[in-house]
C-alpha cells in the first residue's frame, strides 16, 4: 500500500477557557505536545480532564484562547481536509452503501472517477469489508460501522486522524479486533494519529507515545499534560507480558494523581 501524506503536529502553550475571563472556566493550560509525521499518539486521562477539548482544538472545531496549533506548519483556524476525524458515533448515510459512504469524500472532491473508485475500493478493502461493499450500513455490526467510518477518512487521504474514542460504544471482544485493525492500518499507512481513549491498556496497545492528562474543572485546576510516556514494545504487542503491564500501571499511577507531580 502507498503510504499517506503525514504531517507533524505541535501545540504550543495551549489553552481553553470557556466565558468571560473574569467569570469562566479555564478547561486546560500549558498543553504542549509535539508528534512527529507517521507518529501515533494517545491521549488518556479521567473525565473533565481536557482531552476531548484538545482533540477539537486541533480538529478546528472550536478555538484556543491562547497558545497554537500548527499541522505540517499551517496554523489551524477551522476545519480542514488534512485532518480527518473520526468519533465515537459512526455518522454514516443510511441510504448509502459502504463503498459509497467511503467513495463520498473522493466525490465530494471532484476527484476523476477512475481515482474515486481506486479509492473506495483499496479502502474497503483495508479495513476487509470487500465482500460487504454493497450492502447498507442497517445490514452491518457496530464494528463493521466502525470500519467503514475509518475507511471514509481514509479515503479522503488525511495528513492526520484524529479519534474520540471511536471504540467506546462497542463491546469488548469487537473492540479488540478493531484496535489490531487500526494498528495494522497504521503500520500501513503510517498516517499521524491523536487517538483520545479512557482506556489504558487500549493506549499502550496502539501507541508510539501515551500522553497523560491530568485536572480539570472538577479537580479545580485546568486540565494539563502530566507527563508524556514513551512506549518501547515489539511489535506485535502482547497484553499480558509484564512489561506491558509495567506500562499500564506507570500510566495508572499517573491519571490517578500519583506521578503528577513526579
Amino acid at each position: 500500500m502507498t503510504d499517506l501524506t503525514t504531517a507533524d503536529v505541535v501545540l504550543q502553550d495551549l489553552g481553553k477557557r470557556y466565558g468571560p475571563e473574569w467569570a469562566g472556566v479555564q478547561a486546560v493550560a500549558d498543553v504542549d505536545i509535539d508528534i512527529a509525521a507517521g507518529e501515533f499518539i494517545a491521549v488518556v486521562g479521567a473525565s473533565g480532564c481536557g482531552k476531548s477539548t484538545v482533540l477539537r482544538i486541533l480538529a478546528g472545531f472550536e478555538p484556543a484562547t491562547s497558545g497554537s496549533v500548527t499541522v505540517g506548519g499551517r496554523p489551524v483556524t477551522a476545519p480542514g481536509p488534512d485532518r480527518g476525524v473520526v468519533f465515537q458515533d459512526y455518522g454514516l448515510f443510511p441510504w448509502l452503501t459502504v463503498r459509497e459512504n467511503i467513495a463520498y469524500g473522493p466525490k465530494r472532491r471532484r476527484l476523476p472517477r477512475a481515482r474515486v473508485r481506486e479509492l473506495a475500493d483499496r479502502f474497503t478493502e483495508t479495513v476487509g469489508l470487500s465482500r460487504f461493499a454493497d450492502r447498507y450500513p442497517g445490514e452491518l455490526s457496530g464494528g463493521m460501522q466502525q470500519r467503514v467510518a475509518i475507511a471514509r477518512v481514509l479515503a479522503n487521504e488525511p495528513s492526520v486522524l484524529l479519534m474520540d474514542e471511536p471504540f467506546g460504544a462497542l463491546d469488548a471482544l469487537t473492540r479488540s479486533d478493531l484496535q489490531a485493525e487500526l494498528k495494522r492500518i497504521h503500520l500501513e499507512t503510517r498516517t499521524t494519529v491523536v487517538f483520545v481513549t479512557h482506556s489504558i491498556e487500549e493506549a499502550v496497545f496502539l501507541a508510539d507515545r501515551v500522553v497523560v492528562m491530568t485536572g480539570g474543572a472538577s479537580h479545580g485546576v485546568p486540565g494539563h499534560i502530566a507527563r508524556t510516556v514513551p512506549i518501547d514494545l515489539p511489535e506485535p504487542r502482547d497484553v499480558t507480558t509484564p512489561a506491558f503491564n509495567a506500562y499500564k500501571r506507570e500510566i495508572s499511577d499517573l491519571v490517578h494523581g500519583a506521578g503528577d507531580h513526579a
